[in-house]
């Protein structure tokens, strides 16, 4: 047996409410000549579809029992019903056939085109997002597992409607299969039935299919109490239709005495709906006005009406038993007049009014003739479509995800958890302007949309419009919108965006791209500050035909940038050109052979092996504290310069002149003294008013004497950049990582560290 096929159907239904509706309106006679190639060419497709899938599938079995290739003949039966184009119902067997071959996507496309096998592969993918979702059902503890499942099928639905269509059609299929063979059909999966693809069917405005999605779960969850309500109408089946066909007959003829066209048929009674209104209000079967119900169906809505004032003047109204769903109508765009009469034996009958395309509507929706439609549009069935036809399709498509969106609220709300989980709530979906469906947190603002598309779009916004009006960039978005970015030619991100406080970012990655932005622009400062400082030094050298990538590679560097980015940050000193350019004369031997015995401590604390009280210094690079690790290094007239042993100035000396290095280590301070060592602190920061008052006070409140400060500003469209480097003197390096920590804390602080 196959398992993992397609079908365990698991989604919901799709199909667009009246918005869309409105959208997908008659096409134009050139438009409807490229429809008709469109569908030749999909009956062609058709045919095909099914001889190369007909091979794939004969004598498989489905993980439900039924076999693959009745069961494919079945979906595309029920696609048909509901108005779907050959080419849509060709997609049916592709799918099918997709669980048989080693490189599905690959040989679809090359067959069929590369629509096929798109929606080959997000079927199957989905398969498996509703199975695991269907089985999460049972462990509560998998429910926000669950959620995210539902989630990422809200936006396949979204996306592309054929998906929809073809869970929809098999889900109906199995139930089907399930009625004809008496076999037993799951209750996880009827359930499921009932509680996920019914209710999106109603959102979504598919009721031939949803009516019977919900009788077939009924009858399989709850078996006694369908036989009885069946038994129940089959016991007045004759009284009932007799009286039925007398009061259609009755109105028939008093429309037509006032020259109202119209056809009057008797309602489908579906079980499902009279038990739930019987349920409901605790009415016997004789008494639901589903169980005698006629539907009037007019040429235009003004005839709606003259239809509803004839039935009144013959038939007595029951009170409170109407509604006007034509002037408002329902969430999904259901339209139609419903008023109860009371015939001349005093039984209540319903009676419903509506237009032939509010008729269609309500019995089909629009999906199937949207996806027939954009078929042409998109090019599958080898047709484009002319016109505003692609307006009209983004249209029906955000119409149809508000109602995904709607029942997606439902949907949480029937949880366990919905009470004290967010459930859906951390998430938004928007459109482009193309309708395309963007997924983005909850909150996001237009710069979070336009860094989503692209990374320089982010950059250049400048300002937005949702749903067609400007809006300020920090404005929240809501699910359903429709979002345009306006941008510049060229700029960049402002230094605002990244304040928190001023609500312009929500997701994470845009924050993170307006920060590697402005990290991007401050390397580019110090790349401009260290060549300025090397080109001046070549110049003092009288070497200024030195190519700067020669000069780099002697030095050890990859190349030219990767000095120049050391030097700006005054990590790297220029003595190394200048001795490199220079070379020094060699030490003397007195310096090159130093005792290695122990020595006493110098006055800075530090103790050097093997000369008694000779001079040491604290190297300025990298102004070293205890308890860092150092070293030494042998001086020309200045003694000892100590060093931190990973100051990248030490190593460079260290791998050029080895013999000048020497072991030193901390000693121990005298007790009637403290010792304060000076340390530099680099800090990066928005520039701001205050900004060196407010860092300030980090230090006096931390007990930190500064005994130099170096700020310098660079300017640019979006504000300004403050590089700020403070000298503090510290009596242990260790103070410095929790000093550091409240320095990145003062608003406007982007970096903080010790150089």
């Amino acid at each position: 047996m196959k398992t993992g096929s397609l079908a365990v159907p698991q989604s919901a239904a799709s199909i667009g409410p009246h918005a869309a509706a409105a959208a997908i309106v008659q096409l134009s006679d050139a438009e409807s000549a490229g429809a008709d190639a469109a569908e030749d060419h999909g009956q062609a497709a058709l045919l095909r579809a099914r001889a190369f899938a007909e091979p794939l599938l004969a004598g498989q079995m489905l993980d439900t029992g039924e076999e693959a290739l009745p069961h494919a003949d079945g979906v595309s039966a029920i696609l048909q019903g509901i108005g779907a184009a050959p080419a849509m119902r060709a997609a049916a067997y592709l799918v099918y056939a997709g669980d048989y071959l080693q490189r599905p996507e690959e040989m679809v496309a090359k067959a069929f085109g590369e629509s096929y096998a798109s929606l080959v592969v997000h079927t199957r993918k989905l398969v498996q997002i509703q199975r695991a979702a269907r089985e999460a059902q049972a462990d509560h503890e998998q429910h926000a597992h669950q959620t995210e499942r539902v989630r990422k099928m809200l936006l396949a639905f979204s996306r592309d409607l054929r998906v929809v269509l073809l869970r929809l059609a098999s889900r109906l299929q199995t139930l089907r299969w399930y009625a004809s063979s008496k076999q037993p059909c799951p209750a996880a999966l009827a359930l499921e039935t009932q509680q996920v693809f019914a209710p999106l069917a109603n959102r979504l405005g598919i009721w031939q299919v949803k009516w019977e999605l919900e009788d077939l779960a009924f009858r399989f969850l709850q078996p006694a109490l369908y036989k009885q309500v069946a038994q129940q109408l089959a016991q007045t089946r004759v009284e009932r239709e007799r009286s039925v066909q007398q009061v259609r007959q009755h109105l028939a003829d008093a429309l037509a005495a006032v020259g109202i066209t119209a056809e009057v048929q008797g309602r489908p009674k579906h079980l499902y709906s009279i038990w739930k209104k019987m349920q409901g209000k605790s009415l016997s079967i004789e008494k639901v006005f589903d169980a005698r119900a006629l539907r009037v169906i007019v040429a235009d809505v003004p005839a709606c009406y003259a239809a509803l004032s004839r039935v009144h003047e013959c038939f007595r109204a029951v009170p409170g038993e109407y509604d006007d769903y034509i002037a408002k109508p329902k969430a999904n765009g259901y339209q139609s007049l419903h008023t109860v009469v009371l015939c001349d034996d005093g039984r209540p009958v319903e009676v419903q009014i509506r237009t032939a395309a509010m008729h269609e509507h309500a019995e089909h929706g629009v999906a199937a003739h949207w996806a027939y439609k954009e078929a042409g549009a998109k090019g599958y069935a080898g047709v484009s479509a002319a016109g505003d036809f692609e307006e009209r399709v983004a249209e029906a498509r955000k119409a149809v995800l508000r109602q995904l969106l709607a029942w997606e609220r439902d949907y949480a709300g029937q949880s366990p958890e919905s009470s004290t989980s967010p459930a859906f709530d951390d998430r938004i979906y928007v459109f482009t302007p193309q309708a395309t469906v963007i997924e983005l947190p909850a909150g996001a603002t237009p710069i979070d949309f336009a860094y989503s598309l692209h990374t320089d779009l982010g950059h250049r916004c400048r300002g937005a419009r949702v749903d067609g009006a400007m809006v300020p960039l920090n404005t929240p978005l809501a699910n359903g919108q429709t979002v345009e970015v306006i941008a510049a030619k060229e700029g960049g991100p402002s230094l605002d965006w990244l304040n928190s406080e001023l609500g312009y970012l929500k997701a994470h990655r845009s924050r993170s791209k307006v920060r590697a932005w402005f990290n991007a622009q401050a390397m580019s400062v110090t790349i401009a500050r260290g060549r300025e400082l090397v080109e001046k030094a070549l110049q003092r050298e009288g070497r200024t035909a030195l190519k700067l990538d020669d000069l780099a590679a002697q030095l050890g560097f990859k190349g030219a940038e990767a000095l120049f980015e050391v030097v700006g940050k005054d990590e790297y000193s220029l003595r190394h050109i200048e001795n490199l350019l220079r070379p020094v004369e060699p030490p003397t031997p007195e310096a090159d052979n130093i005792p290695l015995k122990r020595a006493r401590g110098a006055e800075g604390g530090v103790l050097v092996v093997g000369v008694e009280s000779l001079l040491t210094q604290l190297a300025r690079c990298c102004r070293p504290a205890p308890p860092d690790a150092i070293g030494g290094y042998v001086t020309r007239g200045k003694g000892v310069a100590i060093h931190r042993a990973n100051c990248t100035n030490f190593r460079h000396m260290a791998a050029q002149q080895p013999d000048r290095v020497i072991a030193v280590a901390w000693g121990e301070t005298p007790k009637n003294r403290e010792a304060a060592y000076p340390v530099d602190v680099l800090v990066e920061a928005a520039d701001r008013p205050g900004l060196l008052r407010d860092i300030s006070e980090v230090f006096s409140k931390d007990k930190l004497n500064v005994i130099g400060v170096h700020t310098q500003t660079v300017r640019d469209v979006t504000g300004g950049t403050a590089f700020m480097t403070f000298t503090i003197e510290v009596s242990d390096a260790n103070r410095l990582a929790a000093m550091l920590r409240l320095v990145a804390q003062v608003p406007g602080v982007r970096r903080t560290r010790r150089r």
